[in-house]
């Protein structure tokens, strides 16, 4: 049951166009309430080269020496906030699923809607609808918060919101299936 002060208190700030206290946020991700989009750790540059391929990290932009410690802090600022394990779902590009597994949250479980449509933008509209419907349908009772980790044009097609590197953005799906940002916080990059 969501406490009616915390509940009041995210309505007002959501209705103002202002996120909740990142407090707020935590306290709602760890009841089960929301979820974390998570833009990937720190890789240098835009996009991907020519020619990169899904099963080849050799091909595509990886995370940086900076990138990888910032994941690693990432999942230390989950477990100084409670949460020591967690529903990992991961875009199958190796700079998501290296931030995923160095966040040491539990095992990671690829999701391709999930996966970035920045070189199709013309995907963007469907696989966005495709993964708010999976989000609408996902069972919150599994007792492990969930965490996303994906693209910007990802966040940014679900969220209208633009992160930064390593960037949590705290949401909750609404009844009509819209998604409501709740709270956001920087991890440093």
């Amino acid at each position: 049951m969501i406490p009616r002060r915390s509940f009041l208190m995210t309505s007002l700030f959501t209705l103002a166009g202002v996120p909740a206290q990142a407090g707020d946020a935590w306290e709602a991700l760890r009841a089960g309430r929301a979820f974390v989009l998570l833009r990937h750790a720190l890789a240098p540059g835009t996009g991907d080269p020519a020619g990169m391929q899904l099963g080849d990290c050799s091909t595509q932009r990886n995370l940086s020496d900076e990138g990888r410690a910032q994941a690693s802090r990432i999942g230390a600022l989950f477990r100084d906030e409670g949460i020591k394990r967690a529903a990992v779902y991961s875009s199958e590009w190796c700079r998501c699923l290296d931030t995923a597994r160095l966040m040491e949250l539990g095992p990671v479980s690829p999701q391709p809607l999930l996966n970035s449509f920045f070189g199709k933008p013309e995907n963007g509209r469907e696989q966005t609808e495709a993964l708010r419907q999976w989000l609408s349908a996902y069972s919150y009772t599994s007792g492990r918060p969930l965490i996303l980790v994906t693209h910007q044009v990802n966040i940014t097609g679900l969220t209208s919101i633009v992160p930064r590197s390593g960037e949590l953005v705290f949401a909750t799906m609404s009844g009509v299936g819209e998604t409501d940002v709740i709270g956001r916080q920087s991890t440093g990059a």
